[in-house]
């Protein structure tokens, strides 16, 4: 009989030896130190944090205890639930996503099915079963949101249209995947049924639709009669206690536990609630007006000097009292002044270095796994670089012919027979409409700014002389990352990719990992060759605007023309 051992009424508390505490912390300060630099080099430090995990962890110099490891692993799936919550859900632009669903849609399709697809290859290279396959291109139909976000804040385009697309399909893809890590975890039992596939992406449907309709038909009846109440009496207890940051604290986190535990218990992934719960707060915050104080009511959370003038209810608060009206309660201003700097420096890095724990590096440079693993790496970059021909347009058409032909031979602008606006024209060569020369309503506007189209978003007037915008989406998409790890960790650890699930492999000892480290060096490889790819093509774009800029004084024809504007 084992003698149960009697658990202890407390833990003894001992000093951390000299060791243990330089090893902790170079730890910690080598993953945000790589992290920096490789931000500012190649916009992946997340794949430094990766490198760093697997130097200090299990598969490189065992620094770590393992009971280290494991508390490493817990603390870095909160950075994960955070790192959704914020950059997927509390960024997301509704009216910008609403401008451009149909085409985010189709990119994020085509960067889902092409992976997918060119994945059932491995039944060929390695002997793979077509769930194993499936399993493989989930993980790299995904996209790096951090580098996805990272690239575009370096490169100024993040409020841009291109910005927008790109975003928009990047969190599609990985709402998708998800969701499939939900559906790998449970292939790992071995019983593949239909419950078993179709749970998660129910649950997971019933989540993106109830969450919306409860919002729009519950949540807004209430926070508008809330609203009328605070109008009508500023000064009572509730609406001061409304104005503070701790009580939105309070909330956005108490919703985001709530939504993950019901996730969690129904059988979906709970970083797709984490997503649905960052956009929820988004929508609350930007779609719906709030009393700020006892000032007025503004839907963007600023100060309505509007509702001073006409309600002579609304008084000013005393200096006194007009700290907690000042307060930015909504979810972003909330994230980053209680979140933001514990998940940047602590737990985000713990979770990709705990990412860096589960790869056996020691095994990945066997020769045929490399190749491999280059050849399955051609594959999927291939699979998302066909994303960018979405933005690409091709002049088939006569009548796009036939305006190229008359812009090589330089024929008189004829604006009333070839379609063209009098207005966009007059703006571009500074002329009025009854052709006297037209003085700039702001001398402080660039040229290039000044003509701008009724609708940014969907209007052709402003097109790119070149093939930059498509290449920058492309190369931002081959980027895995955060959710390429995760899944192919999560299907490794679960036994989908072991041979139990293979009635085609002979020798199981050496089958065992081999598509685990072919998927990671595909994730890896992409992960370099993608950030890499858009500095070079944006640091090219400054160099053509800085030379239109100079040569033409900015008059020319925008690099980016209508993926460039916001």
């Amino acid at each position: 009989m084992v003698e149960t051992a009697t658990a202890a009424p407390s833990l003894p508390y001992h000093e951390p030896g000299i060791v243990t505490i330089l090893v902790l912390s170079s730890f910690l300060l080598l993953l945000n130190v790589v992290n920096s630099i490789l931000d500012r080099l190649v916009y992946c430090g997340l794949l430094g944090q990766v490198l760093v995990g697997i130097a200090w962890g299990t598969p490189g110099a065992k620094w770590l205890p393992i009971e280290a490891e494991e508390f490493i692993v817990q603390l870095g799936y909160l950075g994960l639930i955070l790192l959704v919550y914020e950059v997927g859900g509390l960024s997301t632009s509704f009216k910008s996503l609403k401008a451009n669903l149909l085409l985010s849609s189709a990119v994020a399709l085509t960067g889902i099915a092409f992976p997918i697809g060119f994945s059932y290859t491995l039944q060929g290279i390695l002997d793979a079963t077509p769930v194993q396959a499936f399993a493989a291109g989930a993980a790299l139909c995904s996209t790096s949101l951090g580098t996805t976000f990272t690239v575009l804040a370096s490169s100024g385009l993040s409020s841009s249209r291109l910005g927008v697309v790109l975003t928009s399909a990047a969190m599609m893809d990985d709402v998708v995947g998800l969701v499939i890590v939900q559906v790998i975890s449970n292939l790992g039992s071995g019983n593949v049924d239909t419950i078993t596939i179709v749970r998660p992406v129910l649950v997971s449907i019933a989540f993106a639709v109830v969450v919306p309709l409860a919002s729009r038909f519950v949540v807004k009846p209430l926070t508008l009669s809330l609203n009328g109440y605070r109008k009508m009496h500023p000064d009572v207890r509730l609406t001061r206690v409304l104005q503070l940051r701790q009580t939105a604290l309070t909330l956005h986190t108490a919703l985001l536990l709530v939504l993950i535990t019901g996730a969690s218990y129904a059988g979906t992934s709970n970083l797709f609630a984490a997503y649905i719960t960052g956009a929820s707060i988004s929508w609350w915050d930007s779609e719906l007006p709030h009393p700020i104080g006892s000032i007025g009511i503004a839907g963007d959370g600023s100060t309505t000097k509007e509702a001073r003038a006409t309600d002579p209810g609304i008084t000013l608060q005393q200096p006194h009292e007009a700290h907690p009206a000042n307060e930015d309660t909504s979810g972003s201003a909330v994230y980053e002044h209680y979140y933001q700097q514990a998940v940047g420096k602590i737990l985000q890095p713990f979770f990709f270095a705990s990412i860096g724990f589960s790869i056996p590096i020691t095994r990945m440079f066997q020769g045929s796994i490399v190749w491999r693993g280059i050849v399955y790496t051609i594959l999927m970059t291939f699979g998302k670089l066909v994303c960018g021909l979405w933005l690409v347009r091709f002049s088939l058409a006569p009548t796009n012919a036939i305006r190229v032909l008359r812009g090589k031979i330089k024929l008189p602008s004829i604006p009333h027979l070839w379609g063209r606006n009098n207005t966009v024209e007059a703006a571009s060569t500074g002329l009025s409409q009854d052709g006297t020369q037209s003085e700039p309503k702001d001398s402080q506007q660039e040229p290039a700014q000044q003509p701008r189209p009724s609708n940014l978003h969907t209007s052709p007037a402003r097109k790119p002389f070149s093939l930059h915008p498509p290449l920058i989406l492309a190369f931002a998409m081959t980027a895995r990352g955060e959710i390429g790890f995760l899944i192919s960790a999560v299907a490794e650890s679960n036994g989908v990719f072991s041979p139990s699930l293979s009635s085609s492999s002979n020798n199981p000892q050496s089958t065992e990992s081999d598509i685990f480290l072919v998927v990671t060096w595909a994730i890896v490889l992409c992960t370099i060759f993608g950030p890499l790819g858009v500095g070079l093509t944006v640091r090219r774009v400054k160099m053509l605007e800085q030379r239109k800029n100079r040569e033409q004084e900015g008059a020319g024809r925008d690099v980016f023309g209508v993926w460039g504007v916001g």
